[in-house]
């Protein structure tokens, strides 16, 4: 009786989709629409529709042409929900002293449907400095956030939030031995400094906040502006000591133990 009662609500479609998130999650390298039907037990064609509206909505995406692997929306959408929330309000006062120590603007970032997403900002002290708007989708190749939420993820991972980037695949493409090697960079030593790419006479400095498995869960960064005629104010590598500081202290807070070089 109770099987009876819950048949009554099935949502065969919906299951469906199910079905080849949940299969794909555990497939390294994806899966072609035939494997796809042969290990769930159900015709190809009972797919093509469903794997075309996956692909569409972002959650699936293709590689080598025929092959069909999970993306990272689902994760998006997980850091966006009460985790991250819980990340921000550790965030701000830790932001906020940063701000007053460095004389500096900084924001908070996360990988989030394709783009690093800025989900908290903490203003300068003084007149001046860079404010980005909360809920911003900025770059993930261009930005000091960006580098450092790649960096601080497996070679997998970082397939992967590229393929959903670029929106056609081609990770591959992106990964080039110089790229790599800027991350490698970066990693060992835990920290980009980098030229912004959208404003002129800007530094991006970002490091990363990491989560218990040294995964980079958000990206802290300070977007540094030279304060002419304050004495006072410090200079690119205070600036970054307090930087590497402030997002160790918030690792610490996601339960990483975690100790940044140089800090």
């Amino acid at each position: 009786m109770q099987d009876e009662e819950q048949d009554r609500y099935r949502a065969p479609a919906l299951d469906k989709g199910l079905d080849i998130l949940e299969l794909l999650a555990g497939v390294d390298g994806g899966l072609t629409q035939a494997e796809i039907a042969k290990r769930l037990g159900r015709s190809p064609n009972e797919f093509y529709r469903m794997l075309d509206r996956l692909v569409k909505r972002g959650y699936v995406t293709r590689i080598d042409g025929d092959r069909f692997s999970l993306t990272l929306k689902l994760f998006g959408l997980a850091q966006l929900h009460a985790p991250v929330r819980r990340l921000v309000s550790f965030a701000v006062p830790v932001m906020r002293e940063l701000a007053e120590a460095s004389r500096q603007a900084n924001q908070l970032v996360v990988f989030d449907r394709g783009n690093p997403v800025v989900i908290a900002q903490q203003e300068a002290p003084g007149y001046w400095g860079i404010s980005i708007r909360v809920g911003s989708r900025i770059g993930l190749f261009d930005t000091g956030s960006g580098h450092v939420l790649l960096a601080f993820r497996s070679q997998k991972e970082r397939e992967r939030m590229i393929a959903e980037h670029v929106g056609d695949g081609d990770a591959g493409g992106r990964m080039t031995a110089e790229f790599l090697a800027r991350l490698d960079g970066i990693r060992a030593r835990g920290h980009e400094t980098m030229p912004s790419a959208q404003t002129a006479g800007v530094t991006n400095l970002s490091a990363p906040v990491l989560g218990a498995d040294g995964t980079a869960l958000a990206a802290l960064t300070v977007p540094y502006i030279g304060l002419i005629g304050t004495p006072a104010a410090p200079d690119v590598s205070e600036v970054v000591r307090f930087l590497v500081a402030a997002a160790g202290r918030l690792s610490d807070m996601t339960g990483a133990g975690f100790t940044a070089p140089g800090a």
